[in-house]
């Protein structure tokens, strides 16, 4: 039995403390607002033109890494046991790692897409065209190069600048998320075999090699 002056124990309760408190609140916190941000700002890339695809303007990255955070501070909100005895803490950090990792593969396509598209924007050659219209052509000298056509834009430096902006924001959030997700899922995979499991299998190992000394 461990007394309460007991040095190990002490780390004992600290490293659980840790892993209640700060863990998974910290990534939690960090995918809400990168998650956020993600979805306004792919929601804001969508005002811009109609004619934008859907991978261009990845809310739905956001979104998914919205959900997850969620999951993290549900699984906050449940009560710390060793080695997952209860059935609900299992099932929502599987989920929560799962699902982490889904937001990685989505906010890496994210950042696939809009550099893509970025790389394209800078060899554009836009005019304006009535209606509130904007044709880009990657090749001016070229009758038979690939058009792009903007709707709903009436300036076509307006909406080449706002969107270079917002493509650039969009890699470096969803890169920055990309890495957050991945750390989440190293922690719960650190968490969920390389500390529980391997104390537990020292714990007898050291009980019998203080039994010896003292005999």
């Amino acid at each position: 039995k461990k007394t309460k002056g007991d040095p190990k124990a002490g780390q004992e309760e600290e490293s659980h403390t840790c892993c209640g408190c700060r863990f998974p609140l910290l990534f939690a916190l960090l995918q809400l607002a990168l998650g956020t941000s993600i979805t306004v700002l792919g929601f804001l890339m969508a005002g811009i033109s109609s004619s934008l695809l859907v991978r261009d303007t990845p809310y739905w990255a956001g979104i998914i890494v919205c959900v997850v955070s969620l999951v993290g501070f549900v699984m906050l909100c449940i009560s710390y046991q060793p080695d997952e005895k209860t059935c609900m803490q299992f099932t929502v950090k599987l989920l929560y790692f799962l699902l982490s990792a889904l937001a990685l593969v989505a906010c890496v396509l994210a950042v696939a897409f809009a550099a893509h598209h970025y790389l394209q924007m800078t060899k554009y050659t836009c005019d304006t065209l009535l209606p509130d219209s904007c044709q880009c052509k990657l090749d001016t000298a070229d009758p038979l190069g690939r058009t792009f056509i903007y709707q709903d834009a009436a300036d076509c430096g307006s909406l080449t600048t706002m969107l270079n902006l917002y493509l650039l924001l969009q890699m470096g959030l969803n890169l920055i998320t990309a890495l957050v997700c991945l750390l989440a899922c190293f922690v719960m995979w650190k968490h969920r075999y390389q500390v529980f499991y391997v104390g537990v299998r020292f714990y007898p190992l050291t009980a019998t090699e203080d039994q010896q000394q003292k005999v």
